[in-house]
């Protein structure tokens, strides 16, 4: 009862265009205490992302009008929230392109209810906890640690979940953002893609999955930092990611 009453107030968009599926989804995330909407057209889901901002976008690869790549990467600029994407092949490549577009997590189909909401909720618990800890740190007047990390021309701030470069904000994605945060605020210390997966995930790291290795792809430009030769984040061989503290 207690996890319902906890995720009544959040708004689910899910856009599929299988009207079964999305029924039989939207029908059991429902009777879990969450609040869904649907949209089968891509071509009408970014403007309902933007103008509806829900807590969280359940988003189909293939799709009528515009598919789930494109979608992902129009909205992205526009909407912080997390996106889960579904794809129904297996191909590694779709999973890669949907993280590179802005994806926070996927899955293949057939999806499982019961295991689409645990991931719904790990993604929503996780932004949720973040948050209490900002708030928490605010009103403590920085709490246990500090909210706001500064390397050279690169600031982190935890509170507002906001970066900048030479004091120009950086674009980040929920999960670009909280990957960082992670590094960061453990700088000068090599963390396992075992450790960075539980942390951020929730769950046990397969040994295959690589969200970990594209986002930090995808961060290091984003950070001022060379992609082919990282100062910044550096990949240490068997081991894990290095956020250097002077780079």
């Amino acid at each position: 009862m207690e996890t319902q009453e906890q995720n009544e107030a959040w708004r689910i968009l899910i856009v599929e265009d299988d009207e079964r599926l999305a029924d039989l989804t939207k029908e059991y995330l429902e009777s879990n205490g969450l609040v869904v909407s649907v949209e089968a057209n891509g071509g009408l889901a970014v403007n309902r992302i933007v103008n509806e901002s829900p807590d969280l976008v359940v988003l189909d690869l293939m799709l009528p009008g515009e598919d789930g790549l494109s979608i992902c990467r129009r909205v992205r600029p526009q909407y912080s929230g997390p996106i889960l994407m579904l794809t129904a092949r297996t191909d590694d490549l779709d999973q890669v392109l949907g993280l590179e577009m802005g994806a926070d997590d996927y899955m293949s189909k057939p999806v499982r209810p019961r295991v689409l909401l645990a991931r719904i909720r790990a993604l929503l618990r996780r932004i949720k906890d973040l948050d209490n800890v900002a708030e928490a740190n605010a009103q403590a007047g920085g709490g246990d640690g500090p909210t706001r990390l500064t390397f050279n021309n690169l600031v982190v701030d935890s509170s507002m979940r906001e970066a900048w470069l030479d004091e120009e904000s950086i674009e980040l994605t929920s999960a670009e953002f909280d990957l960082l945060w992670l590094l960061s605020s453990n700088a000068g210390t090599v963390l396992s893609r075992e450790e960075i997966f539980t942390a951020l995930r929730g769950i046990e790291y397969d040994g295959q999955d690589r969200s970990i290795d594209v986002r930090v792809s995808r961060i290091r430009p984003k950070i001022g930092d060379d992609p082919v030769h990282p100062r910044r984040i550096k990949t240490v061989r068997s081991k894990g990611y290095l956020f250097v503290k002077e780079a």
